[in-house]
């Protein structure tokens, strides 16, 4: 990964490598527990990721993506919008299983709009506090 030191000096400035800067100066404020683990969030092209990361243990608790989910339809949201959705709202059903109730969302490095802020919507609305 690279240093956020190193933004300027990279050796190829794209989108990946701007996006691994932000998201590198983000994780250094942030840290997820036990008992709050940090929410993940990986966006592709085709699909999303979320995952729930215990960084003391350096362990993942819990998962779900999208291409697990079968073709959700919400209503007012697209298609990847909806599916980004249900991926916020599989992960929190996950974690009411396991007993966690507060994470701290990392968004990644990605602009909070769109695909990650369904993610979150769709996690809180699965009774997750951040």
């Amino acid at each position: 990964m690279i240093s956020p030191n190193h933004m300027k000096r990279l050796a190829k400035v794209n989108k990946s490598n701007l996006r691994a800067v932000r998201h590198n100066r983000v994780r250094s404020r942030m840290i997820g527990t036990k008992e709050t683990p940090r929410l993940s969030v990986f966006r592709s092209l085709r699909s999303m990721t979320a995952q729930l990361v215990d960084d003391t243990a350096g362990k993942t608790i819990a998962f779900a993506k999208s291409s697990d989910l079968k073709s959700v339809k919400v209503e007012g949201k697209t298609a990847k919008v909806a599916a980004a959705y249900a991926v916020g709202k599989a992960l929190a059903e996950k974690a009411k299983g396991l007993g966690i109730s507060k994470v701290v969302f990392d968004r990644g490095g990605y602009r909070y709009h769109g695909r990650v802020e369904a993610v979150a919507q769709g996690a809180r609305e699965g009774g997750l506090q951040f």
